[in-house]
């Protein structure tokens, strides 16, 4: 089976061009995205084509788990169907399990696609549907006092398609806790679906620097839904204007929304890795 690695921002995905395949691919996906026993990335893409010549992206986790949104995943997805010609021009929609996406592939100098914008949906507020457990209050849930061991934080829940919970420091991320604290919040039980988990240190009104520990995955090098939520919560917060430039450890993602109903934006850069064949 012949597959391609690609990576956003440090966010490595293992994609197979699967119209005309059927697996076991929550069995496949464990196995081939195994750091040290198989290719080794954050999850497994695939690309089929059911409805309409739109291009459809399922993902896998690392643990098996079928991925509802995903900002890094989508990007890289854009790239590959652009470079093997399963799309012909450079803006199209995206079928995802969280809804459809609009898509732009971006060039560079050469007329290479090195980045792309991608639609990440209306972020979503209320608490039945993002989910999380919160009596009598409709959303948005800011604020939300969690204990965690001994200790009670407070964070800031949206869902971007996939649920997320920020939380904002005044040190440099880098500094926290997160390989004790994610795991804790992940399974929270305010949290039924589980929960991805977000720690941000706002630099200025465009600029803010985070890690990121993702359901299903543990800690990434940078989640583009992540970035999404972060972004919103700051903008509802007051902390950051429309436009923000997310700082995560595998590089920067651009993020706009400009409140209310609207679609949130993500634009950061994408590359292929390598290729290969899986053996069967």
């Amino acid at each position: 089976m012949k597959f391609e690695k690609y990576h956003g921002a440090g966010n490595d995905f293992v994609i197979v061009d699967a119209r005309k395949m059927e697996r076991d691919w929550s069995l496949l996906a464990q196995q081939m995205c195994a750091r040290r026993f198989g290719v080794g990335s954050d999850g497994l893409i695939l690309v089929t084509l059911p409805v309409e010549s739109t291009p459809r992206m399922t993902m896998f986790n690392p643990d098996g788990s079928e991925s509802e949104a995903c900002g890094n995943g989508l990007r890289c997805f854009v790239k590959y169907v652009v470079d093997h010609g399963i799309m012909d021009g450079d803006e199209f929609d995206v079928d995802t399990l969280g809804g459809r996406r609009h898509a732009t592939a971006l060039r560079d100098g050469d007329g290479s696609v090195d980045s792309a914008e991608v639609s990440m949906g209306v972020p979503i507020f209320t608490p039945a549907d993002i989910p999380v457990q919160v009596p009598e209050l409709r959303g948005p849930v800011l604020g939300l006092r969690l204990a965690v061991g001994d200790v009670s934080m407070e964070v800031n829940v949206v869902s971007m398609g996939n649920p997320h919970a920020v939380t904002f420091v005044m040190d440099a991320v880098s500094a926290y806790p997160l390989r004790e604290v994610g795991p804790v919040v992940q399974k929270h039980n305010a949290f039924p679906a589980r929960v991805n988990f977000e720690v941000a240190r706002v630099l200025g009104r465009g600029e803010i620097e985070a890690r990121v520990w993702e359901r299903g995955v543990d800690e990434t090098l940078a989640c583009g839904s992540g970035a999404c939520a972060i972004a919103v919560v700051s903008h509802l917060l007051g902390y950051s204007d429309d436009v923000v430039r997310i700082h995560l450890p595998g590089g920067v993602l651009t993020v706009t929304w400009i409140g209310g109903d609207n679609e949130v934006l993500l634009r950061g850069p994408v590359k292929q890795v390598f290729a290969g064949e899986w053996p069967e």
